[in-house]
C-alpha cells in the first residue's frame, strides 16, 4: 500500500498517541508487511522471534511492542499491540469504500456496458471493452482495451485489468484477504489495503476468486489462464504462460513461477514458491517450494515418478506379505 502522499514519522506517532524513536522527519511512503516491504515502508512486528527479521528488513519504520533502540536509519513506534496499530493507520491513509459508493467511469470509445452495472468512483475502462449485465466495479479500478467481463462479475475497489482480458460470470475479483491474529476469545482481522493486477490477455473463469493483496499486490502474469472454481489467495503473484485448471486452491504469499501447469484440485500451502516449468498433476498437496522443470503428483506432491513407484509397491504389497507368509511357513 503506497500512500499519496509522503508522510512522517512523528505523524503517524501523532496520529496514534503513542511514543517513537528515531529522526522524527523520516519519511513514509507506504506499508506492507514483512515479506513484501521495501526502503519507506512501515510493517509491525509483535513476536519477540522475528523481531530481528523485522529490524533488519528493508522497512524504514517498525511499529513494535518493546521499547528499544532503533537501527541506524530507522524509526519505531512503540505500542502494546503493534497488529491493531497497523490497521489503525492503514485505514486512516486509505478509508475503506462504502460499499454503496456509486461514481460514473471514464470510458474509452466503443465501450458497451449492460443492464444494472454498477460502478465506484475513479473507474477508468478502455476503448472496445463489453461489461455484462449485472456487474459491479468498485472504486479506483482500471479496465484496459478489448476485455470481455461477462455477467454478474465483481471487480471490488483498486483492481488494475491489463489489455484482452477475459473474466467469466460469477468471478470476484478483489475481495478481502483471509489473514486473521488470534486473540484470546476472538480473531482480529487484518484489514485489506492491496491490489489485484491482471495483466494482458489473461483468461479468468467462471466463480474463481482472486483476494487482494493485504497491503501489497496479488498479481496474475500476462497470458495465464485460469479455469473455473479456483482460489487465489492474498499477495500471492503468478507469473506468465501459467494454465491453472479447476478447483485449484492457492494460499497467500505464493509465489508460482512463469510456465507452471497445476492440474484439477491441486492445493498449495502458503509462503511456497513453485519453481518455473513445473508441472503438478491432479490433486496433488504442497507442502514445501518445488523446483521448476519437474513434475509432481501425491497428497503431500513428489517427484512424479518416485510416487508412481511407491503406489505401484503399495498395490503388490499383500502378495509380498502372502510370500513372506509362505516362506516362514516352509520353514516351520
Amino acid at each position: 500500500m503506497k500512500l499519496k502522499q509522503p508522510s512522517s514519522l512523528s505523524v503517524l506517532a501523532g496520529i496514534a498517541g503513542c511514543a517513537f524513536a528515531g529522526n522524527p522527519d523520516q519519511i513514509v511512503l507506504g506499508f506492507n508487511e514483512i515479506h513484501m516491504v521495501e526502503s519507506g515502508d512501515v510493517t509491525f512486528v509483535d513476536v519477540e522471534k522475528y523481531y530481528d527479521k523485522a529490524l533488519n528488513s528493508k522497512a524504514t519504520i517498525i511499529i513494535i511492542n518493546k521499547e528499544i533502540t532503533p537501527p541506524p536509519g530507522k524509526g519505531l513506534l512503540f505500542h502494546p499491540e503493534p497488529f491493531t496499530l497497523y490497521n489503525q493507520l492503514t485505514e486512516h491513509f486509505q478509508p475503506r469504500y462504502s460499499t454503496d459508493t456509486e461514481g460514473s467511469p471514464v470510458t474509452g470509445v466503443n465501450v458497451r456496458t449492460g443492464r444494472n452495472v454498477v460502478f465506484g468512483t475513479g473507474v477508468e475502462i478502455g476503448e472496445n471493452t463489453e461489461i455484462g449485465h449485472n456487474t459491479v466495479i468498485g472504486s479506483e479500478v482500471k479496465i484496459g482495451k478489448n476485455c470481455v467481463i461477462y455477467p454478474n462479475v465483481t471487480i471490488l475497489d483498486n483492481s488494475i485489468i491489463g489489455d484482452n482480458v477475459c473474466i467469466n460470470s460469477g468471478a470476484v475479483i478483489g475481495g478481502e484477504g483471509f489473514y486473521f491474529k488470534s486473540r484470546k476469545d476472538s480473531r482480529e482481522k487484518l484489514l485489506t489495503k492491496g491490489r489485484v493486477v491482471i495483466h494482458d490477455n489473461v483468461d479468468i473463469g467462471a466463480n474463481c476468486t482472486i483476494d487482494r493483496g493485504v497491503s501489497g499486490d496479488t498479481v496474475i502474469g500476462e497470458w495465464t489462464k485460469l479455469d473455473s472454481l479456483i482460489q487465489v489467495g492474498h499477495d500471492t503473484v503468478i507469473g506468465k504462460r501459467c494454465v491453472i485448471a479447476a478447483q485449484v486452491g492457492i494460499a497467500g504469499v505464493v509465489t508460482i513461477e512463469d510456465d507452471v501447469i497445476l492440474w484439477g484440485q491441486v492445493g498449495i500451502n502458503k509462503d511456497l514458491t513453485i519453481g518455473k516449468g513445473a508441472i503438478l498433476l491432479g490433486k496433488a498437496g504442497v507442502m514445501s517450494s518445488l523446483e521448476g522443470g519437474k513434475k509432481y503428483l501425491g497428497m503431500i506432491a513428489h517427484d512424479y515418478r518416485s510416487t508412481l513407484k511407491e503406489e505401484a509397491a503399495l498395490r503388490r504389497l499383500p502378495e509380498w506379505m502372502a510370500d513372506i507368509e509362505k516362506k516362514i511357513n516352509r520353514k516351520s
